[in-house]
């Protein structure tokens, strides 16, 4: 197996690693208020998280911008959870109220989420002297995972919208606020979050 089916697998696994389910509640949130027919509007909103979060991953990677890990691993959350928040001022007929805007957050928050990408790419890199091969792999590798995500998600809400019958309002309703619950609870029990409270840390 060459490097790049290497360095692709791993990108692939990680982003769609249930134990690092962050990354996957942020692309859900996303298309929270979307379902398969909507798939140009979905396309050209991953578009936009992508751009962001590919030029952080090498611009991190490449250790051209350095940063405190604990306030992305606090950042990424709060992400997450303002992304599902925002989904329940957009309308029933699936339609964002201002989709430019949705874009340039989906961009910016694109940004946050590539530093905690390029967290675990440099664990793996370690000394290695040429990493634009594996930098560029890897990144392949997150766009193939986050594409599964957004068909299994744009695949389930169809099927609850499109068959069962629920209503669009209803599905982003109950999807938006129960990745909103899960973000809540990764920032209430994140450790930087806890020590600014002044509450105990685990």
């Amino acid at each position: 197996m060459s490097d790049f089916q290497i360095y692709l697998g791993l990108g692939f696994d990680h982003i769609t690693d249930p134990n690092g389910y962050d990354h996957i509640l942020f692309v859900v949130a996303l298309c929270a208020i979307y379902a398969f027919r909507d798939w140009k509007k979905v396309l050209v909103l991953i578009t936009a998280f992508t751009l962001g979060h590919s030029v952080t991953l090498a611009l991190a990677t490449l250790k051209l911008i350095t940063y405190r890990s604990d306030i992305i691993e606090l950042l990424i959350p709060i992400t997450i959870f303002a992304t599902a928040v925002a989904n329940f001022s957009d309308t029933s007929t699936g339609e964002s109220k201002s989709p430019k805007l949705r874009y340039i957050f989906a961009a910016c928050f694109g940004l946050i989420h590539g530093m905690g990408f390029s967290n675990y790419l440099r664990s793996l890199l370690g000394e290695q002297e040429s990493i634009v091969m594996p930098l560029f792999s890897f990144n392949v590798g997150l766009e193939l995972g986050q594409l599964v995500i957004v068909a299994i998600a744009l695949g389930i809400a169809s099927l609850f919208i499109e068959i069962i019958k629920l209503k669009r309002l209803t599905w982003n309703h109950l999807i938006s606020g129960i990745v909103a619950g899960m973000a809540l609870s990764l920032i209430l029990n994140n450790e930087l979050f806890r020590t600014l409270m002044g509450l105990p840390v685990e």
